[in-house]
């Protein structure tokens, strides 16, 4: 089968494309022909990483370093190995390779059933590869964080990179929660967010939000950039700042309860960038530039 190889850390010109053996689902295993992957800001950090360091980190949390990339994924079970029980050759899935060896920029990926570190449900038949491949880590990250601010109707949130993955599906959960939206991003991506439901959008590069005076109940920064201690001023008393630099889980029931938003409009993926598999080193190159919107997706089988 085709897949993406990263032989060792360092640029997106590391990425190769090979032919590698076809993998075979073992005990309580499903193997998946991918038809929609994406390449997120995790998976070009991967990529960055010291892999001597990273398998050190990996042997303690838990995961391994990835010869084959691609957290996120929609397909169709091809097989299942034995003693799976919840999915059947035919069955439309979509899920996460988190902590695994094998990731999903492949035409297949062998994913267990009950995953340790990743999530692994049902596809929604209403629902496109393309969009349920789109709405798995960022939109999870953004939920765990609005969970753990513990999130009310009226709430002021405030999002800095509202613009991306991450962004992008926090804008709209906090809208669906009730709060009040106040989204950071550059002017050219002012109208997308807007239209996502943010009731006054910054322009980042212009203005400093800290400058203002305004106070907010959640500032979530979804691009790594904020500390606790620079926008203290900027928080409510008992305001919460979660950052994506902390850690985060992935869990089966959240993953369902996006879905589900999903299939009622509630939640709709951004995505900007398509490639093909064959252009998987321009993919990350976008990635690593900081100017993507929303996802960048690898559709892998075409859909009708």
């Amino acid at each position: 089968m085709k897949a993406v190889f990263a032989p060792k850390a360092g640029p997106p010109e590391i990425l190769e494309i090979r032919d590698i053996p076809k993998p075979e689902p073992r005990k309580s295993e499903i193997l998946v022909r991918v038809h929609c992957a994406t390449v997120t800001s995790g998976d070009a950090n991967l990529r960055r990483f010291n892999r001597v360091f990273l398998g050190a980190v990996g042997l303690i949390a838990g995961f391994k370093v990835m010869k084959v990339p691609g957290v996120e994924y929609s397909g169709v079970v091809e097989a299942a190995g034995a003693g799976v029980s919840a999915f059947k050759p035919g069955d439309q899935v979509r899920g996460t390779t988190t902590g695994l060896a094998m990731g999903a920029n492949a035409e297949y990926v062998c994913v267990p059933e009950h995953p340790k570190m990743g999530v692994l449900i049902h596809k929604a038949p209403e629902l496109s590869h393309k969009e349920a491949a789109a709405v798995c880590v960022g939109a999870m990250t953004a939920l765990f964080f609005l969970r753990k601010a513990g999130v009310r109707e009226g709430d002021s949130v405030l999002v800095y990179g509202a613009s991306g993955s991450v962004g992008s599906a926090a804008v709209q959960l906090a809208r669906h929660f009730g709060a009040r939206v106040t989204a950071l991003c550059s002017g050219a991506n002012a109208p997308l967010v807007s239209d996502l439901g943010a009731e006054r959008v910054i322009d980042y590069r212009t203005s400093d939000f800290r400058d203002e005076g305004n106070r907010y109940d959640i500032i979530i920064d979804a691009v790594g950039k904020l500390k606790k201690s620079g926008v203290k001023d900027s928080l409510t008393d008992g305001g919460r700042f979660l950052t994506v630099k902390s850690m985060t889980k992935e869990i089966n029931e959240e993953m369902e309860f996006l879905q589900d938003l999903q299939v009622s409009e509630e939640l709709k993926p951004v995505i900007t960038e398509e490639f093909s598999l064959d252009r998987i080193t321009e993919a990350h190159r976008l990635v690593d530039s900081g100017r993507k919107r929303g996802n960048v997706v690898i559709p892998i089988v075409t859909e009708p």
